[in-house]
């Protein structure tokens, strides 16, 4: 019981810091979203560094991560027209990085390579890549707003909880039991229809898509942010952990919490470039 108020107390307070930093405006979104970004690829450096032995500098990848996240959100809310300068600092660290891992004489030099890569494409882009949705629907005159970032985060939400009711109730057909023994396809089925009904309430809420466009990010983010848990069970089953870490009480860490938001960010922009929106 005690563990249970715990994981309630956390995921309320996680919860309103999520949806008050983007409630408030770039201001307090900026700040708290470069936090996470840091921290998640920390916590990702510390997993591959304990479980599978690499030898890079955790650091640097934790100072190009939260590059990477700032230099979206000055592009996307600062006006800096400049890209190419921009980008250049994180193009250096990232070239220095891998010479001094081919003049390193520990670890592989390949799983360094590797996983440096992986912290910062598959753990740091993805919540830099929030900062181009943040863009979309802002007021003229402004450079920000929360609803496409807010809805990512409803509808990952809503398919979790679907997921979890429909799946204790009805599951009988594994997803993918050898990765996930909890998932059902009656889980993924309920937590589609529910995600799609919160998708068809945004757009009686909203009303700036129309309602086939929402529920196609519906699916889409559905789809994804699955996949995403999965691939977040594998690494976790190779390292023969439970957890990522102890960031979050009840909840483990980080990327226990966000592993459905690394592929589910990248996947709507696509989605929404494709119906043209972005």
């Amino acid at each position: 019981m005690k563990n249970f108020l715990i994981r309630v107390a956390t995921g309320l307070v996680f919860g309103v810091a999520l949806i008050g930093s983007m409630w408030l405006g770039k201001n307090s979104f900026g700040p708290l979203f470069l936090l996470i970004t840091m921290c998640s690829v920390k916590e990702f450096c510390t997993l591959v560094e304990n479980h599978k032995n690499t030898t890079f500098n955790k650091w640097w990848a934790i100072l190009g991560g939260g590059y990477l996240f700032a230099a979206f959100f000055a592009i996307c809310h600062c006006g800096v027209e400049h890209t190419l300068a921009v980008f250049a600092p994180y193009i250096a660290l990232v070239v220095y990085v891998f010479i001094q891992q081919v003049f390193s004489t520990e670890g592989s030099k390949l799983d360094n390579f590797a996983y440096f890569t992986l912290s910062q494409v598959y753990t740091a882009l993805p919540f830099a890549l929030l900062n181009i949705l943040s863009t979309c629907g802002a007021a003229e005159g402004e450079t920000y707003s929360m609803l496409l970032p807010l809805s990512i985060f409803i509808f990952i939400w809503c398919n979790d909880t679907g997921a979890f009711l429909f799946g204790c109730t009805l599951g009988r057909h594994k997803m993918c039991e050898r990765v996930s023994p909890k998932k059902t396809w009656e889980g993924f089925a309920g937590g589609t229809l529910v995600t799609i009904g919160a998708g068809v309430a945004l757009y009686y809420i909203t009303d700036t898509m129309a309602i086939w466009e929402w529920i196609g990010m519906a699916v889409v983010v559905v789809a994804t942010a699955t996949l995403g848990d999965l691939i977040e069970s594998c690494m976790k089953r190779e390292m023969q952990i439970k957890d990522s870490g102890n960031f979050l009480p009840g909840h483990g860490g980080l990327l226990d919490r966000f592993d459905s938001t690394l592929l589910a960010v990248p996947s709507a922009i696509l989605y929404l470039s494709l119906i043209g929106i972005i």
